[in-house]
């Protein structure tokens, strides 16, 4: 692993732990992880191959990023505080995150330091998955399906949640309260 790989993996799990401290919903929220992810995507990203069982692969992998995602996104809680939206990650959030995005680097470790590369040889033989660019794929893809999909429902959730009704004196017509959902 080069130092950007470091980088970049060690980049997306802060994302969440920066999360553990609640903070304020807002396009930074949203951009910082779309971001790093977009750049992990133009560098690692030449191909989706296709043949033999490759999009089996990345199906799955994405899947399984995309379950993870959603997961995260509803066990983060969503609160209103002064008309503001709140986020804050909660332990089962960071783990479904760290889950995810560690079993991605923890793959690379195996196949790049470990010896695991020959078992990834015979496995992709043996399941018809027809080069190492499909593994690349597969887990670059799935890290981008895990970060779409949490932040897809953390915004779902915060266009579903209202927030704290405005005094009428400071002009505010006044709403709801946020729900939680987890």
């Amino acid at each position: 692993m080069t130092t950007i790989d470091w980088i970049t993996d060690l980049a997306l799990l802060l994302v969440v732990f920066r999360q553990l401290r609640e903070s304020r919903l807002d396009r930074t929220s949203y951009l910082i992880p779309l971001g790093i992810v977009a750049f992990v995507a133009y560098r690692y990203l030449d191909t989706v191959p296709t043949d033999g069982n490759d999009l089996v692969l990345i199906a799955a992998l994405v899947t399984f990023g995309a379950g993870l995602g959603i997961a995260a996104g509803v066990c983060t809680r969503i609160r209103s505080r002064g008309g503001q939206l709140y986020i804050k990650a909660g332990v089962a959030s960071a783990c479904l995150w760290v889950l995810g995005m560690g079993t991605r680097m923890a793959f690379q470790l195996w196949v790049g330091y470990s010896g695991g590369a020959d078992d990834v040889a015979r496995f992709s033989a043996a399941h018809r998955i027809t080069s190492e660019q499909a593994w690349v794929a597969a887990f670059v893809l799935m890290a981008l399906a895990e970060v779409v999909a949490r932040l897809a429902t953390i915004y779902v959730r915060s266009r579903t949640a209202t927030r704290e009704p405005q005094p009428e004196a400071a002009g505010g017509r006044g709403t709801a309260t946020v729900g939680r959902t987890s």
